[in-house]
């Protein structure tokens, strides 16, 4: 749902955009069209997030609701990033996302992970990138699996994710063994505020 009772400049539009793109069809052609919105949005500074949206948390990564197809195709949540803050290596819980960096810089580490017959995994990074303001990348799975860290030493960034649905958990991959082996873990998703 819109959350109208906050004034956030170009969200009208970005909505417009996103409810036409989640038609496209497939995961591959939703996600592309997403993620082109999203650059054009960011990109162009087209959206002005309120700054109760990009205030960072001391404790960990704020996750914060901006929009919720009330159809209930994708949702919209920002995402902001304190100074040394990241993730686990985690999945989408079967959705497919789109993320966009809205301010600052992300570094993003992609990982191959799969299971072995004990039940532990084994967990390799395959690719690395930063990501800068206006920038986007889809991820769908079963390869959706990464980590997301802020790359900024003194600053926050702030992201903006749409996922193909609400994104209530994942599953998250701790390292677990002595030989370098991820445990798998459900962790339920809330919102900062």
């Amino acid at each position: 749902m819109l959350k109208t009772d906050i004034a956030c400049p170009g969200l009208a539009d970005l909505i417009a955009r996103l409810d036409r793109s989640v038609q496209a069809g497939s995961p591959q052609a939703i996600t592309a069209a997403v993620k082109a919105d999203l650059e054009d949005v960011l990109g162009n500074g087209r959206l002005s997030l309120p700054s109760s949206f990009t205030v960072p948390r001391a404790d960990h990564y704020a996750r914060r609701l901006l929009h919720r197809d009330p159809q209930g195709r994708y949702s919209a949540i920002v995402m902001t990033w304190g100074p040394g803050q990241g993730t686990a290596v985690h999945d989408h819980g079967g959705l497919w996302c789109v993320e966009g960096v809205v301010d600052g810089e992300i570094a993003v580490t992609q990982y191959l992970v799969q299971q072995d017959a004990d039940s532990y995994y084994r967990v390799t990074p395959i690719g690395s990138l930063l990501a800068g303001t206006g920038s986007a990348g889809c991820l769908i799975p079963p390869t959706d699996h990464h980590v997301l860290a802020n790359a900024r030493p003194s600053k926050a960034s702030v992201t903006l994710h749409v996922y193909g649905g609400d994104l209530d958990d994942c599953k998250v991959f701790l390292p677990a063994t002595p030989d370098g082996r991820y445990q798998e873990s459900t962790r339920m998703l809330s919102f900062s505020e």
